[in-house]
Formats: C-alpha cells, structure tokens, sequence
C-alpha cells in the first residue's frame, strides 16, 4: 500500500523582492511524525518565487522518502494552491517554470492540493525564517541537531599570506547561484559593415547569416540543457534570435525593455569614420566620458548602465537559482560584464563581442558575482 505523506510548505521575502526563503515540512500522514524538513535561504526574490521553491522542495524530500506515495500538500498561499489545482492560470511567466517543476516530480494524480490559515503553517514559517536568518549571517540553514561545520584555520594556522576575503560566491553554501547566459543577436545587413545600429533608428531583421548563427546557437543552447527561461531585448534582431532558441527548448519569450541597445541618437547607420568625419568633437567627448552621449540626444554609456543594472536586479529577483538566456546587444552584454567585474567605464572599449556570441555571469545570495564565460563563438565553427 502506499505510503501517504502530508507536505507543508511556506516561503517569504523580507521586502518582496528582497532577501527571500523557503521552508517545507514532510510528515507521516497517519501518524504526524516528521520525517524530513528543508529550507534554504534562495538571495534576493519575491515571496511568490519562494513559495515556489518551498512547494518543490517539499515534493522533492517526500519523493526522495518515497516515489510512490500520494502526497497531501497544505500551503497558506492561496495563489500557489490555487494554480497547482488548476483553477487559476498561471499568468506570471516566471512562475510557469516553477509551476512546471513542481508538477513533474510527481505524478498529477498523486498529489492533493490543500489552502490552510497561516496559524496552521507554524512549522514551514518558522524553518523559511530561519533560512533566511542564516542567510544574513551569511550561513546555510541546518536542520537542528546538526553540528556546525569545525571552524576555518586561524591566521596563526595559515600564515601571513592567508587572503583577507574569500573569492566572490566562496564566503558560505549559499545554494545555486542565479546564471545569466548572455546571447548577442545574430547578424543583419549593417553588422558586416560595422554601422551603428541602436535602438534609436531602424529596426533591421537578421540577415540570412544572422538566422544561421541563431539556430547554431539555439543547437548549442539546447544541448547544453541548462537554460530554464529565454528574455530578450524588444528590438526584432533580438526577438528573432531568442525565438530561435525558445522553439527549440520549448520556452516562451519575455521581453524586457531595459535589455535594448543603446539609442545612438544621430550616429544610427553610420560607420565609425563617418561619425568622425561628421561629427569629430562629439566624438572625442563620447570616448573621453561615459556620462556624454553620442550627437542628437543619443544615451550616454552611464544611461545604458543604470538602466542595465535595473533590469539585471529585476531579473534576479524574479528567476533566483536559475539559468536565465538573455538576448540582447553588444552595449548591454558589456555593461554586465562590467558591472559583475567591478571594472571602470573604459573597460566597454576593451572587449570583444561578437554576433550570436555567449558570453555568462554568475550571481550569488551573498551579493558577488562571477564571470564564466565571454565571446564564445565556438557553436558558430
């Protein structure tokens, strides 16, 4: 016969967004004896994303217990309990994923759905809050009883040259960190000819090479198996090339408005010599300050920057512990290159990126950031 579990599940966010984790509890449903517990603190994310990952965590222990048994699921979330039932849609699409998992894991006709008070959901609270305690002391929940990890070395142990601070992601097991893969357009007609081409003028399509370097590129993407949602930049070269890669993962298409190329204001279509020739003053302040912008109202690079950063945190938020594909532009992938390495404005001129190339960031609960991968264009060999 089998077992039957009752999985009780919670998840909050102390500014939703802000710092944010999950608890769940799985018990004997006969008895009422606990069997396992999970938390974790999950970095900066709404309460919705972590009630999310409280339900599937849930799931995930009571499976890990036993995959055959039914599954009584109490969750104070109306909006959760709700969409798992099927009575609401999902509307949010960064709570489908999520969604998504959770329906996988077992299956549909195992798993019962229940809305309780949240005086009833003492136990799931208390284990979300300590997760998220543990986290802003910059520590992993431990289930109680479990002993603390020995303590590091002394600097008497290790010496003078012991580094002062731990490299970015390394100061504690904070869980997975958010990852976003970085995905430049493929090629239109003014790529080749090296014209400036923002979100100011036209709006050109890919080209016949750029639709070859989007579909190489979703290949790769999809053998790669690790993306889990597909957001892109509102102009049509960038749409185009997501959508290359959400049909052949399967994924919808979200389109975030800070994610567009820079607006080159009067210099749109042109080459570099041109604006030179037209334009040499503007140009030579543009180069010169980050805060200037190009003749004609275009965006400074610290207009593109804020903007950028804004889009990147609200991202974050919203896919916490997820592989994120961006498409967007060469200006944009830059500046979160440079943001994540701490680099000054003029480093943008020290890159190289080109069309349909990947490039990756890693961002972590304790607020650092990773570089992984810039400019590969393997997948287009």
């Amino acid at each position: 016969m089998a077992r039957r579990f009752l999985v009780e599940a919670d998840g909050g966010s102390r500014g939703n967004p802000g710092p944010a984790g999950y608890g769940a509890v799985v018990k004997d449903a006969v008895t009422g004896e606990v069997l396992a517990e999970a938390a974790e603190f999950i970095g900066h994310a709404t309460n919705n994303v972590a009630e999310y990952r409280g339900l599937i965590a849930g799931l995930y222990a009571a499976r890990d217990l036993d995959p055959q048994a039914t599954v009584q699921v109490r969750m104070d979330s109306k909006l959760v309990v709700e969409q798992m039932s099927g009575r609401w849609k999902i509307k949010h699409p960064g709570m489908r994923p999520l969604a998504a998992e959770a329906k996988e894991i077992f299956p549909p006709e195992a798993v019962r759905y229940e809305w309780i008070p949240r005086a009833r959901n003492g136990h799931a609270d208390r284990l979300a809050n300590e997760a998220m305690d543990a986290g802003k002391r910059g520590e992993r929940w431990r289930p109680s009883g479990v002993p603390e990890p020995a303590a590091a070395p002394s600097v008497e142990d290790t010496g003078p040259t012991a580094p002062a601070a731990p490299p970015p992601g390394w100061s504690a097991d904070l869980g997975a960190p958010t990852t976003f893969v970085l995905l430049r357009h493929g090629e239109t007609a003014l790529t080749p000819q090296k014209r400036f081409s923002g979100s100011g003028g036209a709006d050109p399509e890919l080209s016949g090479a750029g639709r070859r370097q989007a579909e190489a590129a979703a290949a790769a993407l999809a053998a790669r198996g690790t993306v889990q949602a597909v957001v892109s930049s509102p102009l049509r070269r960038c749409r185009e090339t997501a959508a290359a890669v959400a049909d052949r993962l399967g994924l919808e298409v979200r389109v975030d408005e800070g994610l567009r190329e820079t607006d080159f204001g009067a210099w749109e279509g042109l080459t570099f010599a041109e604006v030179k020739e037209r334009h040499p003053d503007d140009l030579d302040a543009w180069l010169a300050s980050d805060t200037v912008g190009p003749t004609g109202g275009g965006e400074s690079f610290a207009e593109v920057a804020r903007r950028v950063a804004l889009s990147r945190d609200k991202l974050l938020a919203r896919h916490a512990g997820r592989t994120v594909l961006l498409v967007t532009h060469v200006t944009p992938v830059k500046q979160l290159v440079r943001l994540a390495l701490g680099a000054p404005p003029e480093a943008l001129f020290r890159m190289e990126l080109s069309a349909a190339s990947v490039s990756a960031v890693a961002y972590y609960a304790d607020g650092n950031a990773s570089v992984r991968l810039l400019n590969d264009t393997s997948h287009l060999r």
